[in-house]
């Protein structure tokens, strides 16, 4: 089903406020958008219920009250458990409602899930986001979005609140996989930084100039712009654990799995992960998985003058809808 197109002010209804939740529903509320929230820990709703946001009861309460309903969860059977309880999201979802799961998830399982949505006679897209906590905050984060042409065209006025560059992937579960993908390469580039810098400490380099080297060459990214700057100051607080790591990777390897892909890569990456997790515990800071090779080499990767979290001092830029180049405006993915 298509729904109905929705209008603006648009409720929302927002479920799970962690890490990158709390901030996609502040830019909502701050947006103008009549916001509910829900969390396992009230606690962590509580700053948006002092600037005005509602605490919505029980999904399906929640789900009954607004037109667009978001899930930002920890993982794929989080949502399930939100959506089919019976006091779920599904038992409050009807006709002209929209779902917008906004986890990082197993395409399969967001594709299950739309579907029994549809049979309600609403609709669904999966919209993850990719960027970091810091830009999530201030709203210029990028989303994905899988859907029928016809539903992204009525949630892009939500998700322009919540973002800056928003890419139509195609159809539901399509932004999953690319999710994946996209959160698959930004692993393989963390640990390979990490390799990178404590050689360059073996070989007596002085870390401040080897993060601007790398940062002015063909060797730079985003990972190196944001994650070597608090792993060099020591917090190594990128608002991202290695549990989630580990889930991401897994189901970027299970993907590869799915279409019989002999991974080379992907299976190390893991096994590095599974064994920091173990080492540091799995609600460790996933960059800290550099502490594998400090403790090998008996060293401290760290330097002045770098911050201990990230903040994006850009301010909300205007949203827009990244075509690619073998697409025109407006035309299905």
């Amino acid at each position: 089903s298509r729904g109905t197109a929705v209008k603006n002010p648009t409720s929302v209804g927002f479920i799970g406020l962690g890490h990158v939740g709390s901030k996609l529903a502040h830019n909502l509320l701050a947006s103008g958008h009549p916001l509910a929230v829900l969390d396992l820990q009230r606690e962590a709703a509580e700053p948006l219920l002092a600037a005005g946001a509602t605490w919505g009861g029980d999904p399906r309460q929640l789900t009954q009250s607004v037109e667009v309903l978001i899930t930002c969860l920890p993982s794929p059977e989080a949502s399930a458990a939100v959506l089919e309880q019976p006091d779920g999201v599904l038992a409050g979802l009807s006709q002209g409602q929209y779902w917008l799961e906004m986890s990082t998830t197993d395409s399969e399982e967001v594709r299950r899930l739309g579907r029994k949505v549809e049979e309600r006679g609403a609709s669904a897209a999966d919209c993850p986001v990719s960027g970091g906590c810091h830009r999530a905050a201030t709203g210029n984060i990028a989303i994905f979005a899988g859907c029928e042409r016809a539903v992204f065209e009525a949630i892009f006025p939500v998700l322009s609140q919540m973002g800056q560059e928003i890419l139509h992937t195609g159809g539901l579960g399509s932004a999953s996989i690319l999710k994946v993908l996209t959160n698959y390469l930004a692993t393989a580039n963390l640990v390979s930084l990490c390799e990178a810098l404590v050689t360059a400490n073996g070989a007596g380099m002085d870390l401040a100039t080897t993060y601007e080297a790398i940062r002015i060459s063909s060797g730079n990214s985003f990972v190196h712009e944001t994650e070597s700057q608090v792993i060099l100051n020591g917090s190594r607080d990128i608002n991202f654990t290695m549990d989630l790591v580990l889930k991401d990777i897994s189901l970027f390897q299970d993907l590869a799995d799915q279409q019989g892909i002999p991974l080379e890569l992907s299976p190390l990456l893991i096994e590095i992960f599974q064994d920091a997790a173990k080492r540091f515990g799995p609600r460790e800071w996933s960059p800290n998985v550099i502490r594998r090779l400090e403790e090998a080499t008996g060293s401290r990767i760290t330097a002045p003058g770098f911050p201990p979290e990230m903040v994006d001092h850009e301010p909300k830029a205007q949203a827009r809808e990244v075509l690619p180049r073998n697409r025109p405006s407006g035309t299905d993915a």
